[in-house]
């Protein structure tokens, strides 16, 4: 290895001294230092964790690290780890009892699975786009297995991190066998509530801006209407809850493609929602592909483009909120491609339901 590649890698793995202090307050709530993290979102910037006094049960406050690699826990590690446990606490609520794994990569989900043996769903995910997936941070809702773990460390997969609620001796062993991998446990298992204040906020410059915890109201086929002439079959109304629910946790403009158990492809923080619908479509031959997917979309359509972008790729569904000017010509266009429009609100509900998220 040359000078100037020793040099380049070494960034990456120093960690950066930081001397922030040992509590923070905003209002009421109280936050503790728990980590000093290997740097900031790039290397040479000090960054810390901090958890929130109070906070309890399956939620970042509660992690405990048991494998620190041979890097340690990064700043954009631990958002991957607190996106990720929120999007499979969301689909465990939903799914009780259902084995559920999600792979993050910058704060964007890039596969979600569920239903099957652990290691199967694990692959499930895995499949569904290879080459997003390397380097992922990887959630579980269940116990690890050794199984499993033999998976994750097999040759041509590169893990960042696995955080799951539980893990038996043989399966660290296996886990320990790939030096940099990070291996964190949650405070509690995913069926259990969470509690902390549901503040967000968004540090700016000169300011501080502050938000309540957006959190889906879909979550059933009884929680949402169908406004096309052809109804949505069962199966198309499970597939449509499973995505929305991974796009709600999907940078927007937001587009997630896939069939009831497993997501295909996914489109994320692109400036126009055509864009988003072709990254969600192009990303998925990357795996599954897109025929006999249901399309997820965070927000009304402006056009009728994606409708037919749809039709042209076999997709057979697409659940969104109504709200634009141009809402008949949208649902007119699926009409005469035979797509079933599902929209995010109940048949007596006026307005619907859109999933931005923006960190």
């Amino acid at each position: 290895m040359s000078k100037i590649d020793k040099t380049t890698r070494s960034q990456y793995r120093a960690k950066v001294e930081e001397q922030f202090p040992e509590t923070m307050a905003l209002g009421n709530i109280t936050f503790r230092k728990k980590l000093s993290m290997r740097y900031g979102e790039n290397p040479g910037y000090p960054a810390a964790f901090y958890q929130e006094q109070g906070a309890y049960g399956p939620n970042m406050s509660s992690l405990e690290v048991l494998q620190e690699g041979t890097k340690g826990l990064g700043y954009i590690n631990v958002g991957d780890m607190d996106l990720g446990q929120r999007l499979i606490k969301k689909l465990t609520d939903i799914h009780p009892g259902t084995h559920i794994c999600a792979l993050i990569k910058h704060e964007m989900p890039s596969g979600v699975a569920m239903e099957g043996g652990p290691a199967e769903v694990f692959e499930k995910a895995w499949k569904s786009d290879p080459l997003s997936n390397f380097g992922s941070v990887d959630v579980f809702n269940y116990t690890l297995d050794s199984v499993t773990a033999l998976k994750i460390v097999e040759k041509g997969r590169n893990v960042e991190v696995v955080y799951a609620p539980g893990f038996s001796e043989e399966t660290l062993e296996v886990l320990a066998t790939r030096k940099v991998l990070r291996v964190v446990k949650m405070g509690d298992s995913l069926d259990s509530p969470s509690r902390d204040q549901k503040l967000e906020f968004k540090r700016v410059a000169g300011g501080l801006l502050v938000q309540e915890r957006f959190d889906s109201r879909i979550v059933s086929p009884s929680s949402v209407d169908v406004v096309s002439k052809r109804k949505a079959s069962a199966e198309e109304l499970e597939a449509a809850i499973f995505n929305w629910t991974v796009a709600c946790f999907t940078r927007s403009n937001a587009v997630v493609i896939g069939t009831r158990d497993k997501v295909h492809g996914v489109g994320s923080g692109q400036r126009s929602r055509i864009d988003a619908a072709e990254d969600a479509i192009r990303f998925s031959k990357r795996g599954y592909g897109p025929k006999g997917c249901v399309l997820a979309s965070d927000a009304f359509m402006p056009f009728p483009d994606v409708v037919e972008l749809a039709a042209k790729n076999g997709i057979t569904a697409i659940i969104y909120p109504l709200g634009s000017i141009r809402d008949l010509d949208v649902i007119e266009s699926a009409n005469a491609h035979d797509i079933a429009m599902i929209v995010t609100k109940k048949p007596d509900e006026q307005d619907s339901e859109r999933c931005f998220l923006h960190r």
